[in-house]
């Protein structure tokens, strides 16, 4: 076999973007709490950069150089005249009680309820052993993951415990018991026969269970017509049991599953505020950025810092202060880059979708995509992408994702009928349909091409997807 060096020359193209771009970036993903949060880390770490005295500030403080507390404190004649609140720091009066700030923990878990009810029991230590092994298979909806034969097992092989299966049934009954009713369900049809059965005793209860315990699939499939047949009651008799069965509560567990903190992040902030008079309107960034500057002492080289009567500085102190002076430098420049271009993309869109916030009709809004604004701003998709997801604009109708405003056009040709467009027709036709006889996509097909829009059926049942609308056959009441 003959071998052979062979050289070869290719030719190769990259991008590659450098640190400072790539910070960017990221701070243009930020919205506005994170931004905030990204500063104040900055400004910890980095001493050459500080915030600048905004009128604000000054007029806090008197052309004296008072602060307002300052000249509440000259109203005395001295200290012996002022209350004795004024001169502590908890800033309450001699016959206030104080209280120290104690922290309070939240509702807690599921799990953590469920074991305190038990703890109240006269449940023996090895049947609550076997019964927060139970509860920790109970999911955030308050449904059992596993079988009792599995859990059974899993004690056998896992934790070294062996009873029987009756014992463990009987633990099991006992934690179906607690609160909330439904708890420790096996699928929903347990959950809701659990909640049924500790209701009232009356004619409408009753109705309801035998109907989830015997024909739980006629119902299911919403087959109205064979269950007054079956159970030989009317449809207003029905109609009660139904009304019983939606009252209660599918998933039990889920009310145990969110702390105060996860309640505040799931708050919106929006960073964008649009305010409309007559046919103008008026844009403003919403956020508690400070204006940033160079501290004084890092502006040049460091001079006041070098020149101070202490030990000399060496060649590594004045490296350390141009490093420090240049990353400050960046970041402010990096910082007004990204609210200039926040800016600039949603005053596009403010102008592409004029008519919406004028009207704030959803039928108003024309067929928008990223290319759209592309053009408008001349950034590029990427960065209309990132300055667009996960902001928010607040308007006088509510506040609205910026994601909100980019919808697909529907069909080909000069017609600007929007996705958006069609998604409130679609909902209009089903809101406003025989509920006895609820309209299937090919119906609200046809009702659309009456209408001018020209949509295929797969079409529409993809928006009566994306508007989370079930199925002609699921929307039947009596």
């Amino acid at each position: 076999m003959k071998e052979a060096l062979k050289l070869s020359l290719t030719q190769k193209m990259q991008q590659r973007l450098s640190p400072l771009q790539m910070r960017f970036v990221r701070m243009l993903e930020m919205n506005g709490p994170e931004m905030e949060d990204e500063v104040r880390r900055e400004l910890d770490d980095n001493p050459a950069l500080e915030v600048m005295d905004s009128p604000a500030t000054q007029d806090e403080t008197s052309s004296y150089g008072e602060s307002a507390e300052q000249l509440q404190m000259a109203d005395y004649k001295d200290e012996d005249d002022m209350p004795s609140y004024r001169l502590e720091a908890r800033n309450h009066s001699v016959n206030d009680e104080f209280y120290e700030p104690v922290a309070v923990a939240g509702s807690g878990t599921l799990m953590d309820n469920l074991i305190s009810q038990l703890a109240e029991t006269d449940m023996s230590e090895g049947d609550m052993a076997i019964a927060n092994y139970i509860i920790g298979n109970i999911d955030d909806n308050g449904y059992l993951t596993r079988t009792l034969s599995q859990i059974l097992d899993d004690l056998a092989f896992n934790v070294g415990i062996e009873i029987s299966m009756d014992k463990l049934r009987e633990i099991f009954n006992r934690i179906r018991s607690l609160e909330p009713a439904g708890i420790c369900a096996l699928d929903l049809r347990d959950c809701i026969v659990l909640q049924l059965r500790r209701l009232p005793v009356t004619d409408d209860n009753k109705l309801a269970l035998e109907i989830i315990e015997h024909y739980f699939d006629l119902f299911s499939l919403r087959h109205y017509d064979r269950l007054i047949n079956m159970l030989g009651v009317t449809k207003e008799q029905l109609q009660r049991a139904i009304d019983v069965i939606k009252s209660l509560d599918p998933k039990p567990g889920s009310h145990f599953n969110g702390s105060d903190e996860d309640d505040r992040t799931r708050h919106i902030i929006p960073d964008f505020n649009v305010e409309v008079e007559g046919n103008t309107v008026t844009l403003s960034l919403l956020n508690n950025l400070p204006e940033l500057g160079i501290e004084e002492s890092f502006v040049t080289d460091g001079e006041k810092f070098i020149n101070a009567p202490i030990a000399k500085r060496t060649d590594e102190a004045m490296m350390f202060i141009r490093r420090k002076r240049e990353e400050a430098s960046d970041f402010i420049d990096l910082l007004r880059l990204r609210q200039e271009t926040l800016y600039r993309v949603m005053s596009a869109i403010i102008r592409w979708q004029h008519d919406f916030f004028v009207t704030e009709d959803e039928s108003k809004l024309r067929p928008m995509i990223l290319k759209d604004i592309a053009k408008l701003t001349g950034y590029d998709l990427s960065v209309i992408s990132r300055a667009t997801a996960g902001k928010y604009v607040a308007t006088s109708g509510g506040i609205y994702p910026l994601k909100f405003f980019f919808n697909e056009k529907v069909g080909e040709g000069e017609d600007e009928t929007s996705s958006r467009e069609i998604l409130q027709t679609i909902k209009g036709l089903i809101e406003n349909e025989d509920k006895g006889h609820p309209l299937n996509d090919d119906a609200i097909m046809k009702l659309l091409h009456e209408k001018g829009y020209d949509i295929a059926r797969r079409t529409v049942a993809k928006y009566r997807e994306r508007l989370n609308i079930p199925v002609a056959r699921l929307r039947k009441e009596i």
